[in-house]
């Protein structure tokens, strides 16, 4: 049996740029989307380790706070994917506190990219990481690779309280006064699970009505 510091396991960083996060999160968003965040970070955190990864946990850290921040009313531009609306959150956040310009683009490629299948498991550990937690906390990737007793334990402190039903209700609120913009991602079944009559374009149609003639 592999003996764990639960303290260690379940450790938020302390630092004044976590702890700002941490209040614009709990400021602006829900019960529902704080425990999910948090538990994204925790879980993302702890796969790092076992995976001996070299990561920066603060950046991983602001990157989950922010990750959903797009869906939320005061985030959410008329016209941009929500992820992007959480990626440009993130990078004012980071730019007002003098952060080096290299270290924003990595959250906000890890923000932009979270739900984009593929693709982040082959790019920097800080975008992996925050992938695979909300694939573990959202759609269970991983859940019974993850150590069992860590997992209650994180749900214990961060509950899921009604999440299933909840989160899919929060996630489609979040984009759908904008359908359009989840054209090719994964987000554009949710619209057309709860939008009578939407439809999300098909890359045929458009490659067929593109005005070049052949």
């Amino acid at each position: 049996m592999t003996l764990r510091n639960p303290a260690q396991a379940l450790v938020i960083p302390d630092s004044l740029l976590a702890k700002e996060a941490t209040d614009v999160l709990r400021e602006h968003s829900t019960d529902l989307l704080f425990n999910h965040s948090i538990r994204v970070f925790l879980f993302a955190a702890e796969q790092g380790r076992r995976r001996k990864l070299r990561f920066d946990i603060e950046l991983l850290y602001v990157a989950a706070a922010f990750h959903d921040v797009g869906l939320i009313k005061k985030f959410s531009s008329p016209d941009e994917r929500f992820e992007v609306d959480g990626a440009n959150a993130a990078r004012q956040f980071l730019t007002a506190h003098n952060i080096h310009e290299d270290q924003v683009q990595t959250v906000w490629e890890a923000i932009a990219l979270h739900t984009t299948p593929g693709i982040p498991k082959y790019m920097g550990p800080e975008v992996a990481l925050l992938n695979s937690g909300v694939l573990l906390d959202v759609v269970g990737v991983g859940f019974d690779q993850f150590p069992a007793e860590l997992r209650e334990e994180i749900v214990a402190k961060y509950p899921r309280t009604n999440f299933k039903e909840g989160f899919v209700q929060a996630y489609f609120a979040g984009f759908a006064h904008k359908p359009a913009t989840t054209y090719g991602t994964v987000n554009a079944a949710i619209c057309e699970r709860f939008m009578p009559g939407f439809k999300s374009p098909n890359a045929c149609d458009l490659i067929a009505g593109s005005p070049w003639s052949h």
